[in-house]
């Protein structure tokens, strides 16, 4: 029986301190959003592709409506990245490279963040990777039959990709600047495998185009304003920084530096199939940075390059630095990846609410049991709402029973929940509606616009949301009675 290399085991360690993880820490609210989507299953969605909804939909079959539930297959998908990162830096270069590249794919905190959390981000760079794994099996093949299966491949999983995020398309668009780069590569453009890749892709995001063409091209309208927005000159630098500071973040800067090198390395080096890799990094890496010229760039949003980086990691034995300067860089990431964790399950910093992103998953049990209690002891049972969709998806999963909340959406900006049935939908004249507001003056509004549409409102008692004894957040329960019928003219 074949031992496991170091990359597998390495691998398989993570999978399983992922699992833990995942199974301790509550949902965050847009993985909350995300599980709603897996009770309303579609081709397409306001944010984003499907993928994430289906995957979440098949692991709350296997273990139900829990946090583990909501993350297994995004979990598990990490540990098929990894294996796919492992398997093209073996053959591209040694088992020795294959093993080098789990190291540095585990050790990059992005990747530690990305497949521990339900997210679309997740399945993007599972199928990002097995593309990559596919098309460097197709570049290298020696016959053209297994050529053929490779650009066939490759081109269902790059369509998964795209189905995932639509940031995936920066995976074709990196693979074809690679191509035409690298002279070596370009007689693959003259046949027909790259062609099949792109008609299998075309053919498996059919389902997504199709939805949004039935939606008025919402997803991909909302899409392209969010990642780009309007052109605003003031603050560019500030953005482009931020940016930056970002990356050495989820990278840590030790990787960082040496992912930047390896893939130098490889640009201008002799490497052939290599220069494929090189194009995805640098044609994601130079979209996100024209995209902070225009507008705000979230610090995930250009894990895709990472994929990439750490194959190249990889295959260039981390760009050719000594061993001691390898596990430096190894010890940092896993740092992070720790600190990480064991942030999210216990806070051993006790940082401010605001500025720990941690904290965002804490504090919806008890609002939701306040809400349960407020609903349990009302004479006539309200239906109940928030005017966030991240308040309404996080108390419809932590509501006994998971029943519908509905997300009103006034003054908010759009979301999936516009397609849903909603309040106005479901109710009948006279019906009660208990409502989850932020005690900010934004809410003062809300209720200044429902007022008229009910018999009576009255303000209840302000929840404070904990994680364990700290404070990270507050939000007001208001008793909506007798619906007249009407609503609001300017909702969303």
């Amino acid at each position: 029986m074949t031992r496991p290399t170091h990359g597998m085991l390495v691998l398989l360690a993570a999978l399983g301190v992922r699992l833990l993880v995942a199974a301790l820490v509550p949902l965050h609210p847009d993985e909350a959003y995300y599980w709603e989507w897996s009770r309303h299953l579609a081709a397409g969605y306001f944010d984003h592709p499907p993928v994430i909804a289906w995957l979440i939909r098949i692991g709350t079959a296997f273990a139900g409506d829990t946090p583990l539930g909501v993350r297994l297959l995004p979990v598990l998908s990490g540990f098929l990245a990894g294996w796919a990162v492992m398997r093209v830096a073996s053959c591209l270069a040694s088992p020795a490279a294959g093993d080098a590249a789990a190291l540095a794919f585990v050790a990059l905190p992005v990747m530690s963040g990305v497949f521990v959390l339900a997210t679309p981000d997740a399945p993007l760079l599972a199928f990002a990777a097995l593309t990559l794994w596919a098309v460097t099996s197709a570049a290298s093949a020696v016959t053209p039959a297994t050529a053929a299966r490779g650009w066939v491949v490759a081109g269902a999983c790059c369509g998964l990709a795209m189905s995932s995020k639509y940031t995936g398309i920066l995976l074709p668009l990196g693979l074809l600047a690679g191509l035409l780069g690298a002279r070596s590569l370009r007689p693959l453009l003259r046949t027909a495998g790259p062609y099949a890749a792109v008609g299998v892709a075309a053919l498996v995001f059919l389902p997504v185009l199709r939805w949004n063409a039935l939606h008025d091209w919402s997803s991909f309208r909302f899409q392209l304003s969010h990642g780009l927005g309007a052109s605003v000159n003031s603050g560019a630098w500030r953005r482009e920084l931020e940016l930056l500071g970002g990356q050495l973040l989820l990278a840590s800067p030790v990787l960082f530096a040496l992912g930047a090198l390896a893939v130098r390395k490889v640009v201008l080096g002799q490497g052939r199939v290599e220069k494929l890799l090189a194009g995805v990094a640098i044609v994601t890496a130079l979209m996100f940075a024209y995209s902070a010229l225009r507008s705000r760039v979230e610090a995930n949003w250009p894990a895709l390059a990472w994929v990439p980086v750490a194959i190249l990691l990889g295959t260039t034995l981390f760009a050719g630095v000594s061993a001691r300067t390898r596990r430096i860089g190894l010890g940092i990431g896993f740092l992070f990846t720790a600190v990480l964790y064991l942030q999210s399950v216990i806070p051993v910093f006790p940082l401010p609410a605001r500025r720990d992103p941690t904290a965002r998953a804490h504090g919806w049990s008890g609002l939701a049991a306040a809400v349960d209690s407020a609903v349990r002891v009302s004479t006539r049972r309200p239906l109940i709402a928030a005017n966030r969709y991240q308040d309404a998806a996080e108390l419809a999963f932590n509501l006994p029973g998971h029943p519908a909340v509905f997300s009103l959406n006034l003054g908010g900006r759009e979301n999936q929940y516009r397609y849903w049935s909603g309040f106005v939908e479901q109710a009948v004249p006279g019906d009660d509606l208990l409502l989850v507001l932020t005690d900010t003056p934004s809410s003062d509004l809300v209720i200044a616009l429902l007022g008229p549409c009910f018999g009576a409102v009255e303000k209840g008692g302000l929840v404070e949301m904990r994680r364990g004894k700290a404070p990270v957040g507050t939000r007001r329960l208001w008793h909506l009675r007798r619906w007249t019928g009407e609503w609001p003219a300017t909702q969303n």
